[in-house]
C-alpha cells in the first residue's frame, strides 16, 4: 500500500533523465514507466542516500554502509555497523547496475529497490528509524521542500515519494567503464596474462558469473561452512525449503578490486581468498551446487592469471564519479 500511493496519485515533474543501455548489455529489468526518472528525482534521491537523518540517531545514512570509495560497499568492515553499535547479519553488497536485477538482497527477499530501502530504514540493527519520523524531520528542512516540489510538483513529503526518489538515484548508478569494457569495444587490449585469465574465467567461472553483468542472479550454495554465531542459512530463510540451505545470490564480480571483504558475511578480506576457497575449501553438503562438488581445480599459475583478469573488471571512473558522490 505504501509503495503504490505515489504511482497512482503523483505526476513526476522536472527534466526527464534518460537511461542509456550500454553496448552489449541486455535491456534492464527495471520498469522505468512505473517510476519515470528525472534529473530532479535523481538529485533528491542522492541527497536522501547521504542523509543520516534517515536513521534514528542521525549517524547512519545509506552511504555510510555503501561507500563510493569501495564501489558502494563497506570499505573497512566485514559486516556493516548499525544503530546502537549493532552489526548487520551480512556484508553490504557493492551497488551498481541495479536496473538489471530481478530481485534484491543476497537471499532474494526483496522484490523492489523501494522495499530494500524501506527494510534497511526499519531494521533495528541498521538505521532503526520509522518512516513517519523521517517525514517529520524532512518537513523541517526548506531545501527538501524545494526539492520535493521540483520533483513532484508539491512540497508534500510522503513515504512513497522518499522511496521512489531513492530508487531513481540507485537505478542510474551504472558502472561500465572498466578495462574489460574498453576491451569489448575495441579501444584497448588485454595483456597476455589478462587474456589467459579471461580464457580461464570463461571455462571455469562464466556459467554462474555471466557476462556482461558477471552474475546470472541465481542462488547457490558455494560450499562455505556456516558461521556458528550468525547461523545464516541464506535463501532458506526466505523459502523455508531445506534445498535452499546456504544458498546466496551469485554476486557480480564488477569492481571486485575495490569492493573490500567478500562472501555474504565478509569472511574473506581479499578476493583471492575466495578463489582459494573454490580450489581447496569447498565443504560438501546436500544443497551444494553440483558444479562445485569437486571444487574448481586450477594451478597456482592459473590462479594468478585469474586474479589479474578479475582486476580488469574494476571501473575507476565509477568510484571517482562526482555524479554519485556525497
Amino acid at each position: 500500500m505504501l509503495l503504490e500511493g505515489c504511482r497512482k496519485t503523483d505526476v513526476q515533474k522536472g527534466r526527464p533523465l534518460a537511461f542509456n543501455v550500454p553496448a552489449g548489455f541486455p535491456q534492464p529489468v527495471y520498469n522505468f514507466q512505473q517510476n519515470p526518472t528525472t534529473e530532479e528525482g535523481f538529485l533528491l534521491g542522492k541527497k536522501l542516500f547521504y542523509d543520516g537523518r534517515l536513521s534514528k540517531d542521525g549517524n547512519f545514512a545509506c552511504g555510510s554502509c555503501h561507500q563510493q570509495v569501495a564501489a558502494f560497499t563497506t570499505f573497512d568492515h566485514d559486516r556493516s555497523h548499525g544503530y546502537n553499535h549493532a552489526h548487520t547479519l551480512r556484508n553490504a553488497p557493492a551497488l551498481s547496475n541495479l536496473a538489471w536485477y530481478p530481485a534484491f538482497r543476497q537471499d532474494g527477499s526483496a522484490a523492489s529497490l523501494e522495499s530494500v530501502a524501506l527494510a534497511h530504514i526499519l531494521a533495528s540493527d541498521e538505521m532503526a528509524e520509522s518512516i513517519p519520523s523521517i517525514v517529520q524531520k524532512l518537513k523541517q528542512d526548506a531545501t527538501y521542500k524545494k526539492m520535493f516540489r521540483e520533483t513532484y510538483g508539491s512540497e508534500s513529503i510522503t513515504p512513497d515519494k522518499i522511496l521512489n526518489a531513492l530508487t531513481q538515484f540507485l537505478v542510474h548508478m551504472v558502472s561500465t567503464d572498466s578495462k574489460y569494457d574498453q576491451v569489448k569495444i575495441g579501444t584497448v587490449a588485454f595483456t597476455a596474462q589478462e587474456q589467459n585469465g579471461y580464457a580461464l574465467f570463461q571455462s571455469k567461472c562464466a556459467s554462474c558469473h555471466t557476462e556482461p553483468l558477471f552474475t546470472d542472479f541465481s542462488y547457490r550454495n558455494t560450499g562455505l561452512p556456516i558461521d556458528a554465531q550468525l547461523k545464516d542459512y541464506g535463501r532458506m530463510r526466505v523459502t523455508g525449503n531445506k534445498a535452499d540451505s546456504l544458498k546466496f545470490r551469485v554476486p557480480s564480480l564488477r569492481n571486485l578490486d575495490y569492493s573490500s571483504y567478500y562472501a555474504h558475511d565478509g569472511r574473506f578480506s581479499v578476493f583471492r581468498m575466495m578463489i582459494q576457497h573454490y580450489r581447496s575449501g569447498v565443504i560438501q553438503s546436500p544443497s551444494l551446487d553440483p558444479l562445485l562438488i569437486n571444487g574448481i581445480p586450477m594451478t597456482m599459475a592459473e590462479e594468478n592469471d585469474l586474479v589479474v583478469f578479475l582486476r580488469t573488471l574494476s571501473d575507476p571512473t565509477y568510484i571517482n564519479n562526482s555524479r554519485f558522490a556525497e
